[in-house]
């Protein structure tokens, strides 16, 4: 605790300099020097201030799913990650280095949905309805810090147990913005809460956010699946305690996920890497160094899905090396009454939106 603070002291000026770029970039947007792009239909911007670890590619995923069977929905993404460039529609049979981890994942869980990547976000959603004229509504994946895009819905995901609140500027903590960035935000979801999430807990978060009246806050939290093979998705294979696991991952925090398989297997190890890292020959070689030291007969390699499309690319190594690699799936759910109110709030947007 005292290192972490003393690295925030140490980094405070460069998080200073930071803060600062950001203030006159949104001063720019503020006082039309720089200009924020309407649409003439619907746009839902679901992100966050913090530099990941919210939950966004859950969240996005159940509007994909919900919203589906009503409209025609599409998603824009950047695609961070890529080696691609431009505008580009995301298919089934891409790879991670074709269209970015998250993408890819949400093209293969809803292959029927529109999915493109684009670094600009204004210039991607005219390229999109042009593609698919009878879209009803586009979600912006990851957008929320995007000003040239103007959404009419604005949703801001912050993670229950690391409140933006509590967080700092880049480099001295993950907020990309400063802290009253929230007040653009429609929507507030409290992400990645505990199950038996209390009334009291709920008034204690609020009271430290301080939502303005006309921004709604939801609260949500995960659920997960039955994990399936990364060789065989066919393949279902439930979590036991009688197994021990390797969790390979490079996403922003794993956490919430640690506290799940803890409760589910008989041990967790672990390789983390930084959000997005591309697994090399070296990864592949440290992984089954420390899967063959696991001293047991029944053991796993365990990953995410997020994770799955970029080890994914390395799928002839694991065939080859005999090792199982199980995909951990997750959704998202609300806690208590939440999930018709959060629907009620997006039925309203959508049916009151005028061009």
């Amino acid at each position: 605790m005292k290192d972490d603070i003393l690295i925030r002291i140490l980094v405070s000026p460069l998080a200073l300099l930071y803060g600062l770029g950001v203030s006159l970039r949104n001063l720019l947007y503020r006082t039309g020097a720089l200009r924020s792009i309407k649409f003439s239909l619907p746009v839902i911007s679901i992100g966050n201030i913090s530099a990941g670890g919210t939950g966004k590619s859950p969240h996005i995923e159940y509007l994909m799913q919900w919203l589906h069977s009503y409209i025609d929905v599409a998603v824009l993404s950047r695609g961070y990650g890529r080696k691609t460039v431009g505008y580009r529609e995301v298919n089934p049979w891409d790879t991670a280095l074709d269209a970015g981890d998250e993408p890819l994942q949400f093209k293969k869980k809803f292959p029927e949905i529109p999915v493109t990547v684009s670094e600009s976000r204004a210039l991607g959603v005219p390229q999109l309805v042009k593609t698919w004229p009878n879209t009803q509504c586009v979600l912006l994946d990851d957008a929320f810090q995007h000003l040239a895009v103007s959404p009419g819905l604005n949703v801001m995901l912050t993670e229950f147990a690391n409140p933006f609140t509590r967080d700092w500027l880049l480099p001295s903590g993950r907020l990309r913005e400063w802290r009253s960035a929230y007040q653009r935000a429609d929507i507030i979801i409290v992400t990645k809460c505990p199950d038996d999430l209390t009334a009291a807990q709920r008034r204690d978060m609020l009271a430290e956010m301080e939502p303005y009246a006309r921004q709604k806050v939801f609260f949500s939290k995960y659920k997960y699946g039955t994990p399936y093979e990364l060789l065989r998705p066919d393949v279902k294979r439930p979590l036991d305690l009688d197994t021990d696991a390797l969790l390979v991952s490079a996403i922003a925090n794993t956490d919430y996920l640690l506290h799940y398989l803890g409760k589910n297997l008989k041990s967790v190890h672990t390789i983390e890497h930084e959000d997005h890292h591309y697994f090399d020959d070296g990864d592949l070689s440290e992984i089954k160094r420390r899967f063959e030291a696991i001293p047991s007969a029944n053991k796993v390699v365990i990953t995410t899905e997020k994770d799955a499309t970029r080890l994914e690319l390395h799928r002839e190594y694991f065939w080859k090396q005999q090792m199982t690699v199980l995909v951990q799936p997750v959704e998202v759910t609300f806690c208590d009454d939440d999930e018709l109110l959060f629907q009620a709030e997006v039925k309203r947007f959508l049916q009151s939106f005028e061009v």
